[in-house]
């Protein structure tokens, strides 16, 4: 698992390969990843937004954005956490990815926590270091 603190926004990733969705002869690999934000602050924050870098194993580097995660802005009380998976596909055995979550607190104040970069790795090619 990774995970990243920041402002009192703990973001924690676990990505799974899933080989059954994946077709190596055809350049199609797949990953599901599993998300919990917790909030260790004092106040309730929002997530209103997201970026992810997706990095593939012959750098390339696709950047999505986009309104809350998963069809929703949740908003995360202190000392509460919220979960969701979702999925990448690369054309490459493996990658990275790595990103940010913009958040609000109740204050109106605005930052961005970090999503940790963490490795998409398939048995299917080497092990890399990000």
């Amino acid at each position: 698992m990774y995970a990243q603190e920041t402002q009192g926004v703990v973001v924690r990733v676990e990505p799974h390969f899933l080989d059954e969705e994946s077709e190596p002869d055809d350049n199609r690999y797949f990953w599901t990843y599993s998300v919990e934000i917790e909030n260790n602050g004092a106040e309730p924050v929002q997530l209103v937004g997201r970026e992810w870098r997706i990095t593939d194993a012959q750098n390339r580097t696709e950047i999505v954005r986009g309104r809350g995660v998963v069809g929703e802005e949740p908003v995360i009380e202190p000392g509460e956490a919220f979960r969701y998976t979702s999925a990448a596909p690369l054309a490459t055995a493996s990658g990275f990815m790595a990103g940010s979550y913009t958040l609000v607190r109740r204050s109106g104040d605005q930052f961005e926590a970090t999503i940790p970069a963490f490795a998409l790795d398939s048995p299917y090619g080497a092990v890399t270091r990000h």
